[in-house]
């Protein structure tokens, strides 16, 4: 009963503060911009106020176009239940798995692309062309990442992996650096994050993941944008509990470690959020052309992450 209360608490916990961290990074942007920039909340008020709009759909649109939402933000929130947050002593957490994490992902992509597809405007089959151009890369150098993080912890289980690193059996490596490098990229290409895509944007020219969504409203696009705030803030989780756990509490841990746990977690993704709306302000938004250079680096990593692992054992 102690791991289904934890469970369900971490599976609103990860919804209700995905829109806050959108908020830090919007806020973070607009101060170093020199604009007073809206508060932290803005997101929720703005998930609010589609809430309670119309849903405005087009007369070619499916089936498939009403649904794509639901499946979509069902799929990501699925995914961010999986990943171990402020305990790794949850109900879901023998059954998650990085592959499984991928793969909900991949299918929400899925979702979106044919969301994009389904009503026949250029722009939509334009931004789902690209999703899917970016998704060919970036998928495979998450599962490389994946691959790495097994060599070393003998497990694709995130929480499994969480205790292998708070066991203090890694140590200095340089296969964690780099796969910690690679998993950052492919994180900002996910998400469609600056330098990949520019989430404010609106130019034609240069949309991805808004040039799939361009036709909706209403309730159905305040779900791709909670999915969207929920993916971001799922990333972050990810590379909390693999690469810095520390904090993290387990199942003999008492309330205060619960509490230790849950701060801790608030305070590294927080700071992320910060450290994210810094980096999109100090770098330019990179050419289409120029995403394959940029994903072929975190594959590139995540290969070297390996390789290194390789020689290490047979050294």
């Amino acid at each position: 009963m102690t791991a289904l209360l934890f469970g369900i608490i971490h599976t609103w916990l990860v919804v209700g503060f995905a829109p806050l961290i959108t908020g830090v990074v919007r806020l973070t942007k607009a101060r170093l911009q020199g604009r007073r920039g809206a508060t932290v909340l803005q997101p929720y008020r703005d998930l609010w106020r589609l809430l309670k709009k119309e849903s405005v759909v087009a007369d070619s649109a499916s089936w498939m176009f009403r649904l794509a939402p639901y499946g979509i933000f069902v799929a990501v929130w699925l995914a961010a239940t999986t990943m171990p947050t402020f305990t790794t002593y949850m109900i879901l957490t023998p059954a998650a798995d990085l592959i499984a994490l991928v793969a909900l992902l991949a299918t929400a992509r899925f979702f979106t692309a044919l969301a994009g597809l389904d009503v026949g405007t250029a722009f939509g089959g334009l931004g789902a062309s690209r999703e899917m151009f970016v998704a060919s890369i970036a998928e495979p150098a998450m599962l490389t990442v994946t691959f790495s993080l097994s060599l070393v912890a003998h497990t694709t289980s995130p929480a499994a992996i969480a205790n292998f690193v708070l066991g203090g059996h890694v140590g200095l490596q340089v296969s964690f650096g780099l796969a910690l490098g690679a998993l950052v990229m492919v994180a900002i290409a996910e998400n469609g994050r600056i330098p990949i895509d520019n989430p404010a944007t609106h130019l034609e020219l240069t949309m991805v993941h808004e040039a799939m969504v361009l036709e909706y409203s209403g309730r159905h696009l305040a779900l791709l944008e909670a999915a969207g705030m929920t993916r971001l803030l799922l990333y972050m989780s990810v590379i909390v509990c693999l690469f810095f756990p520390w904090g993290l509490a387990g199942p003999e841990s008492g309330p205060g470690g619960l509490l230790i746990g849950l701060f801790a977690w608030l305070g590294k993704v927080l700071v992320m959020a910060v450290g994210l709306g810094l980096f999109e302000s100090l770098i330019a938004k990179m050419r289409v052309f120029r995403v394959a250079d940029f994903l072929g680096g975190a594959l590139l990593l995540a290969l070297l992450a390996t390789i290194f692992l390789y020689v290490a054992e047979a050294v």
